[in-house]
């Protein structure tokens, strides 16, 4: 019996992820939403944070990541430092999707040692967004992410599959974006501290990345 009920969960399952790619792909009549301007341009200076460095994603990355623009900057302010990252896809038709970093993390040796959501306060209610404590050997960090689409915080993976076949079928469009904000524990920098240096950091910076992505 539990056999025959694993089979037919099976199919299930199967006709549900056929049927969403049938109307996904049949949906999405080749749009592409461009970034109103590229990432490059985005702010050096935002509230009491300021830009201390921008970097390159190197190749070997950004052929796995297949994002069409990508963001990596450094922000400090009096308390500290953070990492900001924003890779943006503007469809997921020909196959580029946000690699998710509660699997690229362990995949670069870093271990989470906590896992959860936290809602932040930002301008006219709060996001809920995914955080994560990691470590690779002595080093620790602090690492806050979602998903964003047309103005829509998303944690969750699985909604965010939901909401790509949802707006394909209603808007076709496919446009969405990975934001991950990190935060090094150590010296001064408790793993206390440094959750409340990233939550700081993303409600001044959420305004901006959101005015910015297409919406």
């Amino acid at each position: 019996m539990n056999s025959l009920l694993h089979s037919k969960y099976l199919r299930i399952l199967t006709l549900v992820v056929v049927t969403q790619a049938v109307l996904f792909y049949s949906a999405s009549h080749g749009e592409s939403t461009p970034l109103p301007a590229p990432l490059a341009n985005f702010p050096r200076d935002f509230g009491h944070w300021q830009m201390k460095a921008s970097f390159d994603v190197d190749d070997e990355t950004k052929a796995v990541l297949k994002a069409d623009d990508t963001l990596l900057r450094e922000y400090a302010d009096p308390e500290g430092g953070v990492s900001l990252f924003i890779a943006y896809f503007k469809t997921q038709r020909t196959g580029q999707s946000p690699h998710s970093p509660k699997n690229c993390l362990p995949g670069s040796g870093f271990q989470p040692s906590e896992s959860g959501r936290v809602d932040i306060p930002v301008a006219g209610g709060s996001i809920n967004v995914n955080r994560y404590v990691v470590s690779k050997g002595d080093d620790e960090s602090v690492v806050l992410y979602w998903y964003q689409s047309q103005g829509r915080v998303i944690a969750d993976e699985f909604a965010a599959k939901f909401y790509l076949i949802a707006d394909s079928i209603r808007h076709h469009r496919s446009d969405t974006s990975l934001v991950r904000v990190v935060v090094p524990v150590g010296g001064r920098m408790t793993r206390e501290m440094a959750s409340q240096t990233a939550n700081d950091f993303v409600q001044a910076a959420y305004p901006v990345i959101n005015a910015w992505l297409p919406r």
